[in-house]
This record gives C-alpha cells, structure tokens and sequence, in this order.
C-alpha cells in the first residue's frame, strides 16, 4: 500500500517550514515568487495531494476548536473542559482534545489540525511545546487562531488567560507563616514548566521577604502528579531534620504526600501542615480535607474560548500581547494548623 504523502514531506523537499507550505498553498500573494515556485515544484515531485480545506481555511469551517492538554487524565482539566464546552456549544462549535505527548508520537504537527480541515481554532494548556513545534505556530497564517490557557510561551506572543500564579504561591507560603512555620519546603512541578518557575520563585520570594532561609534540602524536583507526591513523602520521612510545613505546587502532589505519610503513621496537620494548588474537586473530600490555593476553572475555560471565538472573528481589539489573569483564592481547610513544638 502506498504511504501517503503528508505536508512535512513536501516542507522537506523544498527546504522551508511546513507553516511555509500551508500559507503557499492557501494564501500564496504572501509568500515570495522563488519560494512559491519551490513549493509547487515540491508537490510535484512528491505526489503531495492538496486538501481543500488547506486551500480554502478562509471559507471552509469544521466547527472545531482543538483543545490541547499535557495530560488528558490530570483531573485538573475537567471545569476548564466544562467552561470551554458552556461558551462553544451554543455557538455550534464541538471540541477535539488531544494530549500533546500522543501527537508528537503520531508524527503530527499541530498546523496539521488546521491544514487538514480538523479544526478552525485551538486553545492550548501546554506552555512546554518543543521549538519546532512553537515556531510552526507562530509562523502559521492561523496564528490569530490560536490562544493559550493557565500555561504560555515564554518567547512567543499569543493572547493568554491564566491564574495569578504568583500572588497564590506568595499567599499559600504566607498562610503557612502565619500558622507560625518557618521550616517550610516546597515541592516543584515539572522542570522547564512556566507554573513550575512562577510558583517556585514566589515560594522563595515569600520566605525571604519574612527572613526566613531557603533550605535546599527541602526544595524537592517533581511533576504535576500523584507519584511526585508519593517520592517526596518518604524521601522528608528519612530525613534527620524534617520540615513542619509543606506548599505542593498542585493538589494532585499534596494529596499523595498526605496519603504516603498517612500509610506511615505521619499525622497531618498535627506534625507536617500541608498546602497545594488548584483545588481540585478531590481537595474538599480528602481525609485530612486539603487547604490550597483555589483556581476558578470554569471561569478559565469560558474566558479562553471567547478569546478565541473573538480572535477567530478578527476582533482588533484583543491583541496578539494580551494577558488576562485571573485571581485565586485561598480555601483553608483541615491540612494546616499552627506546628506543635
């Protein structure tokens, strides 16, 4: 059987970026005559079929906004899907998830998705999009198509909706002091992560604006996920000098953290106060119910999807540069009390 021949074979032949290739093939007035040429001929020699939908994205619609998630099972995604879907469904538009790790498992690029006629905007929640892969997004003609959400890129300018990760970071850490701990730790998300870092440094920030060390014995690597929190609680278990309070950067962290120490008789919040971010629809059921930092989710998802619907409909007045934060809140609950000794 004869493999078909994809947008990236012809991107290969001609020597450019398959955004090249896309905005040739759909709006060719905007690339060069040499590199016009380049393309054509590229799709000649390898066979490359055109789809209509790369030919025609300025009349042709799916009514399909990709939504791309790092971790599909990660439960903190599932208000954001639910204010996504509250914005997009009376509006006609369905919306496909994917998970960032399987579609560069597939060989597939995200242009793709528009290339192909499978979607007509995309939010992206992946702030850790290899170069590649965030060059072809702001070289496609659709980048106006595009917008992020809770993570960003650092180097590339898209519209984005997120939590104020730095002010909740700072005020989880203050509550703590408050309570009376100095010997706070801290456990990390994913190294590389935009949450990660902006998290970390207020975490950092809030002790030292209270005169309180950073002991780097007690900055801990880790993910977004339940294992990280799990790791972490029996590595702090065989330690000689153990801290009394500990700021997870998700709740997916702190919650494992608390069932690793349940299993091995270390009682919270009696001797090790704990916090996390995000409050997850876990956080309020736990046992010991889990103080955290509270994102509004719903709120999240609907505002990154009138962003987009706005965007896609050449709003002006939402410019590639535009932030929107949203604030977070501080829900205590029964995993923090003041320390014992």
């Amino acid at each position: 059987m004869k493999k078909s021949v994809k947008i990236q074979d012809v991107a290969k032949v001609a020597g450019v970026s398959t955004a090249t290739i896309s905005r040739a093939l759909s709006n060719p007035s905007v690339v060069s005559k040499a590199t016009r040429e380049a393309v054509l001929e590229a799709v000649k020699v390898t066979g490359y079929r055109v789809n209509r939908a790369a030919r025609n994205l300025r009349t042709r619609k799916s009514n399909t906004i990709l939504v791309l998630l790092p971790d599909i099972g990660n439960p903190f995604f599932s208000q954001i899907l639910q204010g996504i879907q509250t914005v997009l469904s009376p509006r006609g538009f369905s919306m496909l998830i994917a998970e960032t790790g399987q579609i560069s498992a597939a060989g597939e690029h995200l242009i793709d998705y528009f290339d192909d006629g499978r979607a007509d905007g995309m939010i992206v929640f992946d702030g850790g999009l290899d170069r590649d892969v965030a060059r072809d997004l702001v070289e496609a003609p659709q980048r106006n198509q595009v917008v992020f959400a809770c993570e960003w890129l650092n180097n590339a300018d898209f519209p984005s909706v997120r939590s104020a990760n730095r002010r909740g970071a700072v005020e989880a850490v203050k509550h703590l002091i408050e309570l009376g701990h100095k010997k706070i730790a801290h456990i990390k998300g994913p190294e590389g992560n935009v949450l990660t870092d902006a998290r970390f440094e207020s975490y950092v920030k809030a002790l030292e604006e209270n005169d309180i060390p950073v002991r780097e014995e007690w900055i801990f690597a880790g993910d977004f996920d339940l294992n990280s929190g799990r790791d972490v609680a029996r590595k702090i278990m065989k330690m000689n000098e153990k801290p009394t309070a500990i700021f997870c950067a998700s709740d997916q962290i702190a919650c494992a953290l608390i069932s690793e120490f349940s299993k091995n008789n270390v009682k919270v919040p009696d001797e090790m106060a704990v916090i996390g971010f995000d409050d997850i629809e876990l956080a309020e059921h736990f046992v010991p119910a889990l103080t955290t930092m509270r994102q509004d989710r719903l709120g999240l998802g609907r505002q990154a999807a009138e962003i987009l619907l706005s965007r896609m409909m050449n709003d002006k007045a939402i410019s590639d540069s535009d932030v929107i934060v949203m604030d977070v809140d501080l829900v205590v609950r029964e995993s923090t009390a003041p320390p014992k000794n």
